[in-house]
């Protein structure tokens, strides 16, 4: 785990507000229609809805996040969806504890 990484990921506001959303979908998203469920995520497409930014910015934020280690991408067809990766997260907070 990169602990610089991740800090330089969760210095941007709307990165951290999309790991906020990502960590209750139900209430921060709207029923995925193609899928029924969450199971793999937040369509892409939402994400950039909800945060009101351009597709390129959402794109470039979400792969931020996805090489710290933060979210895992999941393909599906032309979509793709997003999921918090609890167990880095969590170890990145026990880190801290453990660390600072």
């Amino acid at each position: 785990m990169d602990i610089l990484k991740i800090n330089k990921a969760l210095s941007n506001q709307t990165r951290l507000d999309i790991l906020q959303w990502l960590k209750d979908p139900v209430s921060n998203f709207p029923p995925h229609k193609e899928l029924g469920h969450f199971d793999f995520g937040v369509c892409a497409l939402y994400i950039q809805e909800k945060a009101a930014l351009s597709q390129s910015t959402i794109s470039h934020y979400l792969a931020t996040l996805q090489n710290a280690g933060l979210v895992i991408p999941k393909r599906l067809g032309k979509w793709t969806y997003y999921k918090r990766n609890e167990e880095t997260i969590r170890d990145y907070l026990q880190a801290l504890a453990n660390d600072l």
